[in-house]
């Protein structure tokens, strides 16, 4: 009996799968925005950006051949368990844009790939390689520096960052909840069920909050739900399959890139070199983890 080594995947990406790839991330670095404009409440935003999408993103999905019934009831669970955390992903994070900068609510809100790589460790119960070992000691002490520095600034730009890496928690467990079923169901009918069952999660939240739920001026949640919900996940979606998980590790980096020049441009919000320091060691950190991923 002899046995094969399996090929390495060949990835077949153009100019236009780049494109994509640039322009999701650009339009989902510029969620944060969106959300720091919106005269409803924060969480009433995240109800509005997936509540405004669900037509849109049924009609992607059957477009693209995407079934949206007749799942097998592992599924329904996993899906509405999926709903739940990116509920809950939402609510944390928008409850951080507003009071932390827009680079660092960036930064944090993508944690989930340092905790999806810790989560492959924990469960294999193997020691970390070379590559984990460094991401962990970056993203700690990057974390370190700009929690001091928003310490610094006030109590409040402190919980802003906590709740976006909350966030950044919940995430993760949305996409480790829906691992075995992203293999048998388009990304376009996962993304509509889970929004299904979150925005009536984050209606109830924004409620009990006592936050305002329709907006006056409607611009934002609509740039919001079209921006990131359909455009940026859109392009993603296009694109990711297309490349090797470094490469989409590096252009995860526009995203705190654009949300500084945005925080800067807009709100005034400036950066130390520490501050630097800190978003490089992160970010650096985001990467290797993206890095030691397998390809799906």
């Amino acid at each position: 009996m002899t046995s094969q080594t399996p090929a390495a995947r060949r990835y077949d990406w153009t100019w236009r799968h780049f494109a994509a790839l640039i322009g999701g991330n650009i339009a989902l670095a510029l969620g944060p925005w969106s959300v720091r404009l919106s005269d409803a409440g924060p969480v009433a935003t995240g109800f509005w950006r997936l509540t405004l999408a669900l037509p849109f993103l049924a009609i992607l999905a059957l477009s693209n051949s995407q079934r949206l019934t007749g799942f097998k009831r592992r599924t329904w669970l996993a899906m509405i368990g999926a709903g739940l955390f990116f509920a809950a992903d939402l609510a944390a994070w928008h409850l951080g844009i507003k009071g932390t900068r827009l680079g660092n609510a960036s930064l944090f809100g993508n944690a989930g790939s340092l905790i999806i790589m810790v989560w492959g460790v924990v469960a294999l119960r193997r020691m970390p390689t070379l590559g984990e070992w460094l991401a962990l000691v970056a993203s700690c002490a990057g974390a370190a520096i700009l929690f001091g520095r928003s310490l610094e600034i006030s109590t409040a730009t402190l919980v802003g960052d906590l709740l976006c890496l909350l966030a950044g928690f919940f995430y993760a467990f949305y996409i480790l909840l829906l691992q075995n079923e992203r293999t048998q169901l388009g990304g376009w009918s996962l993304l509509f069920w889970s929004s299904v069952t979150g925005s009536p999660l984050l209606l109830g939240f924004a409620l009990w909050l006592g936050e305002p739920i329709l907006p006056h001026h409607w611009w934002p949640v609509l740039a919001l739900a079209f921006g990131s919900q359909i455009i940026g996940q859109g392009l993603l979606v296009y694109s990711l399959r297309h490349f090797p998980p470094l490469i989409i590790g590096l252009m995860l980096l526009t995203q705190p890139s654009i949300s500084v020049l945005a925080g800067w441009f807009a709100f005034d919000e400036t950066l130390t070199v520490w501050d630097g320091l800190g978003m490089v060691l992160v970010a650096a950190a985001l990467v290797l983890a993206r890095a030691g991923e397998k390809p799906a």
